[in-house]
């Protein structure tokens, strides 16, 4: 069985193409490692497929585990860490109650969505000040009282 340094190039560039279009980063590591085992074969031709079999998994594996291992020791950090919490962006916002909070409830127009808040019991047209967030529900106090 012979392979050429193209098949393992052409394999790298499947892979890549397959990370593209599959949540994750997993297989742009055995893209990396099939090609370092095509480009080898370029300057070793004449090295048996076991051993290159052999170096495109220990390729892989560790280029996985290394990357995992980095991720790990220099995490990620968003320039928008509430991008996706959209309630918790509101903290420190302040609203007008369309409706009255009683019994410890309300509603609150934040752009052209109504918000349930939650708060000390005020009436409609009052000024309040976000403070929290309970899932979707704002946790509202007055502008004075909020810190």
């Amino acid at each position: 069985m012979e392979i050429e340094s193209w098949y393992w190039l052409v394999t790298a560039l499947v892979l890549a193409a397959v990370e593209a279009f599959v949540p994750g980063t997993f297989f742009i590591w055995l893209a990396v490692a099939a090609a370092v085992v095509g480009l080898t074969l370029m300057a070793l031709p004449d090295l048996p497929w076991q051993v290159q079999f052999l170096a495109f998994a220990i390729l892989s594996i560790g280029s996985a585990v290394g990357f995992r291992q980095y991720q790990r020791r220099h995490p990620v950090t968003s320039a928008d860490p509430t991008l996706n919490r959209r309630g918790a962006s509101l903290v420190g916002r302040l609203v007008v109650l369309e409706r009255p909070i009683v019994n410890g409830r309300g509603h609150a127009f934040v752009g052209d969505t109504l918000w349930t808040v939650t708060g000390k019991d005020q009436p409609a047209g009052s000024t309040v000040k976000v403070v929290g967030t309970d899932g979707i529900v704002l946790k509202v106090d007055s502008p004075d009282r909020a810190g």
